[in-house]
């Protein structure tokens, strides 16, 4: 999976803020979902995670609104790594909100690692399912290891 993920979004009224276009938290709120949907498609569910005590941490979360999305907008969001550590215990996720015509809407940066959540402490990808899923991680044109 080492193209760009991507997925056509359902916009929800509840989506939308007094100006009638998308609230600001809801570009998190999709980024989110399509990660733990990525993390899944890629055999690291939510199961294994648990089983593991093992999970993705946030250390910085930023959008770029670009342009507004109003509730009846064809919109895509498209996944993939940017920069990422050998070992893949750090890495950046962005996420891009599309139009029908690949036009941007907002980026949405993250950067991250992974967490031992029986010691609630930093941990490297030790589990195999997600050593080989980091492979698979889709990755942006302008990919660099860090």
């Amino acid at each position: 999976m080492s193209a760009l993920y991507k997925k056509k979004l359902e916009l929800r009224w509840s989506d939308l803020d007094p100006n009638f276009h998308l609230r600001h938290s809801v570009y998190y709120d999709f980024g989110a979902q399509q990660r733990i949907e990525l993390l899944a498609n890629l055999g690291i569910t939510t199961a294994v995670l648990q089983r593991e005590h093992f999970g993705p941490v946030i250390f910085r979360e930023e959008c770029v609104f670009k342009r507004e999305i109003r509730l009846t907008d064809t919109v895509y969001l498209t996944a993939a790594i940017a920069r990422m550590r050998p070992d893949g215990s750090r890495w950046t996720f962005r996420h891009e909100f599309v139009d029908e015509n690949d036009r941007v809407l907002a980026i949405l940066n993250l950067d991250g690692a992974w967490l031992d959540t029986h010691l609630r402490k930093l941990a490297d990808p030790t589990p195999t399912v997600v050593q080989e899923a980091l492979q698979d991680f889709p990755k942006t044109a302008d990919f660099t290891w860090i």
